[in-house]
């Protein structure tokens, strides 16, 4: 299979217009467009039945302590952890694209009240739901995509890891608010072919996604 886009390249940087945020001068950042990005996947094996569509950032601190504080720097050895951006479910087998902005656009503080995508397909819980815990202005349940928002103090460019599963089933057994994680257990023994693409982000002025 094959996944690609026109939104960005592969191991390129994914444009401001596709993240939660963008740099600012004053206060390091700013919400942005939070457009999903365009998305086309192609040679689906025989016998697919639906699609699964992943987003996931490998590169989150796994410890919170240097995030987004003046004077400090989160280290580019700092062990790093899965921080989830995006999860589609029972995507029908005849979609094999998604436009620019189809599924989300703008930030929604507590989460989309409203989740729009191909019919029939379910989107599941991104880790913003638990970064915003606390937070009276931002705390909520963020489904379906939110794009990009690493550290502004980060050593280093975060991945964006966009992944997409043809799978031999119509619909996959998961809760209403599932994650991530639950697609991947789900989809486990269902997957006939996977592809992958891999975009870029930085909100450090010093560390070019490039």
């Amino acid at each position: 299979m094959k996944l690609t886009s026109e939104s960005f390249a592969d191991q390129t940087a994914i444009p401001g217009r596709c993240a939660f945020a963008v740099k600012h001068p004053d206060t390091h950042v700013q919400f942005s467009d939070n457009r999903n990005p365009q998305l086309t996947w192609s040679d689906a094996p025989q016998g697919t039945l639906s699609f699964a569509l992943l987003c996931v950032d490998p590169d989150g601190p796994s410890k919170p302590d240097d995030v987004n504080q003046d004077g400090r720097t989160v280290p580019a050895d700092l062990p790093r952890a899965d921080f989830a951006h995006w999860a589609m479910v029972d995507i029908p087998s005849n979609v094999t694209e998604i436009g620019e902005g189809a599924c989300s656009q703008g930030v929604s503080p507590r989460g989309k009240s409203d989740l729009i995508g191909p019919e029939g397909s379910r989107q599941g819980k991104n880790d913003y739901s638990s970064w915003f815990d606390g937070d009276a202005d931002m705390e909520g349940t963020y489904r379906g995509y939110d794009g990009p928002c690493p550290p502004w103090n980060d050593a280093i460019a975060h991945r964006y890891v966009f992944k997409v599963y043809a799978l031999d089933c119509a619909t996959l057994e998961l809760p209403d608010s599932f994650t991530v994680a639950d697609v991947e257990t789900a989809a486990k023994s269902h997957i006939l072919a996977s592809a992958e693409l891999t975009g870029l982000y930085s909100l450090n002025p010093d560390v070019p996604a490039e």
